[in-house]
């Protein structure tokens, strides 16, 4: 990943809160089968590995399980909030024009050791936890054991864990820090006045990364 050292950000703590801030992560594999990449919500574990453990799993029809029980390379991409950014909010424009629009994102890229996992115990533990993980903020939180045992137990025989140990983790914050105080200023304001969530979480990255 193309990082400029004013958009890395290296903090691993400021890593793992945008993977659970934004859990569905893109997984990448580069296989026998060529490259594969699916869409999988993952729970990260910080107790098993220096740089935490990604612990997800794929429907057994899902051929990328192969790959990575094969010993395919991996990659896993989190993208947290983005948004255009108009160069009509920067002092810039104002004072001498020589502005173009851009785009900011927040966004971890993990690469680590994979592994498939089929035994009960694990799948049962991992599927509680990326339960709780979304249900837990919820008034009245969906838990596993709502469902009949036997149900759990038959939707469990169509899925394959898979766990990747954390080797190298990227993070790449591009949140205007490029920019004139005044043009992250305008930025942050101009973000601040769209009714979309994202666009205001990134304001608040922008206002952040300015300090």
């Amino acid at each position: 990943m193309y990082q400029p050292p004013h958009h890395r950000e290296d903090d691993l703590g400021t890593q793992h809160q945008l993977i659970r801030a934004h859990p569905l992560g893109l997984l990448i594999t580069a296989g026998d089968g060529g490259l594969i990449a699916n869409a999988v919500p993952f729970h990260l574990n910080t107790e098993l590995s220096p740089k935490g453990t990604l612990q997800a799993h794929l429907a057994r029809a899902n051929g990328q399980w192969r790959e990575i029980e094969a010993g395919a390379p991996v990659l896993v991409v989190f993208q947290g909030a983005d948004t255009y950014i108009t160069p009509s909010w920067y002092a810039t424009k104002r004072e001498t024009g020589k502005v173009v629009p851009t785009w900011n994102y927040a966004i971890v890229q993990v690469r680590g050791s994979a592994r498939t996992i089929e035994d009960p115990v694990w799948l049962r533990t991992q599927i509680g936890a990326l339960t709780g993980d979304n249900e837990g903020d919820r008034a009245q939180p969906w838990a596993v054991e709502d469902a009949p045992p036997d149900f759990i137990a038959a939707q469990m025989k169509g899925i394959v864990g898979i766990e990747i140990d954390i080797e190298t983790i990227d993070g790449k914050w591009k949140v205007s820090q490029n920019r004139p105080l005044a043009d992250r200023q305008g930025v942050a304001e101009g973000l601040a006045a769209i009714d979309r969530s994202e666009a205001a979480e990134m304001a608040d990255l922008v206002r952040r990364y300015s300090k």
